[in-house]
């Protein structure tokens, strides 16, 4: 083994759409981009502290982790504890360039994580609503090479599904299109294509990666996608920089199954069920557009039986 990572931080986007001023904010900038305007669900802004039982989930498994940073836009958790050294909250002003603000559009914010300052070289990013369900080692996310392992459920015909869907002319969902958008960046840089999307949960990452895609091999594509201020169908996903790592050979594959890694949609009737039955490493409770009100009023009570202790980032 080459030695073990010494450090390893975690970031997380998180955003409250129940704040009257950022709702003011993203109303206002929705008024002056129409002709950007997508399909922008409420449930993607909408905050039932998943956000705060992810990270009960995280002290609890995953206690290696050296600092975690929330990267919002002039907010905090209401029940944070910003006391706590080992969490501090990263406005985007503070690494989004200016042409790119406001922003309302996670794939642009998460594309200059890297320029936390102070962020470990090696880091796991989240959404709000990723959980750990097991005890895991830096080993589940590094490998002894110390790249990341970068986690995919396969899906061999995506490429095929929205090539279909757009002779029929079915509309296909933003985030497909900022995959694909991705796949051919990489295909037409370095003539390889990686079947599959990412498992869409806890994933490891290396800051210099970022940056060599950033500030130098697709600066020219991504500098054209940062007025992008919503989710739009010109828009290119994180996981361009989990495929460059692969193209570069800095990166392992793997092909995970639900009881590594699950997606459970909000509006199945059944959590615990699930969690119980596949016994997963990851999950992800995934808010969706088919998702209800009632749906979403299920999901508290649920986190809070499985993870029910106070973590240190609480007041």
């Amino acid at each position: 083994m080459e030695g073990q990572i010494e450090n390893i931080d975690l970031v997380y986007l998180w955003v409250d759409g129940n704040d009257p001023v950022w709702m003011k904010k993203k109303q206002e900038t929705l008024n002056s981009h129409k002709t950007q305007f997508s399909v922008n669900l409420a449930g993607r802004y909408i905050s039932n502290d998943e956000i705060k039982y992810s990270l009960r989930s995280v002290e609890k498994h995953l206690p290696w982790i050296r600092n975690i940073y929330i990267v919002t836009d002039n907010q905090v958790p209401s029940w944070l504890n910003v006391e706590n050294p080992r969490v501090r909250i990263v406005d985007h002003k503070e690494i989004l360039p200016e042409i790119a603000l406001p922003c309302f559009n996670s794939s642009i914010i998460e594309m200059f994580i890297y320029r936390i300052p102070g962020l470990s070289e090696h880091f796991l990013y989240a959404n709000d609503d990723n959980f750990v369900n097991a005890d895991l080692s830096p080993s589940f996310f590094f490998a002894e090479d110390k790249f990341p392992i970068i986690r995919f459920q396969f899906q061999f015909a995506h490429k095929t599904e929205i090539r279909l869907k757009k002779l029929l002319k079915i509309p296909v969902n933003n985030y497909r299109l900022s995959i694909e958008n991705a796949n051919k960046l990489i295909k037409s840089r370095f003539g390889k294509h990686y079947p599959g999307i990412s498992h869409h949960n806890v994933d490891s990452y290396k800051k210099e990666i970022f940056k060599e895609v950033v500030e130098d091999v697709f600066k020219e594509e991504l500098s054209g996608v940062l007025t992008n201020h919503f989710r739009c169908p010109l828009n290119i996903q994180r996981i361009i920089f989990q495929l460059y790592a692969l193209a570069t050979k800095q990166g392992h594959l793997k092909y995970v199954g639900r009881r590594e890694s699950c997606r459970i949609p909000v509006q199945r009737p059944d959590y615990m069920r699930f969690i119980l039955k596949y016994k997963p490493s990851l999950f992800c409770l995934n808010d969706t557009e088919k998702a209800t009100d009632s749906d979403r009023a299920r999901i508290r009570p649920f986190l809070e039986e499985l993870f029910p202790e106070k973590s240190s980032f609480e007041k």
